[in-house]
């Protein structure tokens, strides 16, 4: 199957955060028709186990991810892919881990990027003492390749520059693009995690970084393209 993650949602639990859900997330879910009654912060697994309860034994850790083969960040909105068999779980994972999965996501970036096109290749590693990813880390540093594409130039909503961006990752690291792009000078818009003007600018909702669309083929021979709705949310650096 396949859902249309809103941007704020967590994929899954982690040590911090169980399935359930806060009071903001309970008004979100309440607004399209979905109710949890617990007092932690709910998840996308809390709703596929309500919704698709066929995923709750499926996976490689189904006691904490059931039927997730892979995540977005909980900033990210998009397209992502549930299996809802084992047999497709162990297909697919077999597919990300030999990069048969194309990934492309829609993204609005500070600054003008002047490369029409452009591939960035630097290892990601893990920053010590935080969540934070970066190029200059050797921690637990892996490899990572990120192609990107200028769609059109911008401005954005406080009148600075801007640039809309198509990105394709090769790899699946850690807020992969979200870093590539920072190391660049061009961090995601709203990204208050690796663009410090984001983190004082009460105006932007979210950040900008949607999966827009995931091909693969299930079985050989039969190619699947998913494609994800723009969010309305994109639209002024989108129109012409």
């Amino acid at each position: 199957m396949a859902v249309n993650k809103p941007a704020g949602l967590l994929v899954h639990g982690t040590r911090n955060v169980k399935h359930g859900t806060s009071r903001g997330e309970a008004r979100r879910f309440q607004v399209s028709g979905f109710r949890f009654h617990n007092k932690q912060e709910s998840t996308l697994v809390d709703w596929l186990l309500v919704n698709r309860p066929e995923v709750k034994t499926i996976g490689d850790d189904p006691t904490t991810r059931p039927g997730i083969v892979h995540r977005l960040d909980r900033e990210t909105s998009g397209v992502m892919i549930i299996p809802k068999t084992q047999a497709m779980f162990d297909r697919l994972k077999a597919l990300f881990v030999g990069r048969d999965v194309r990934k492309t996501y829609l993204a609005v970036v500070r600054g003008t990027v002047r490369s029409e096109r452009g591939v960035i290749e630097r290892p990601i590693g893990i920053v010590s003492g935080s969540v934070r990813r970066s190029i200059h880390s050797t921690k637990m540093a892996k490899e990572a390749v990120t192609e990107y594409k200028v769609l059109r130039r911008v401005r954005l909503s406080d009148g600075s520059e801007g640039t809309v961006l198509r990105v394709s990752p090769k790899t699946g690291r850690t807020h992969q693009i979200r870093v590539h792009l920072a190391s660049l000078g061009h961090p995601v818009l709203g990204d208050r995690l690796y663009d410090k003007r984001s983190r004082g600018d009460t105006s932007l909702a979210r950040m900008f970084l949607h999966a827009e669309k995931i091909a693969f083929y299930p079985e050989p021979g039969k190619q699947l393209v998913i494609e994800a709705p723009v969010p309305a949310e994109f639209a002024p650096y989108l129109s012409t």
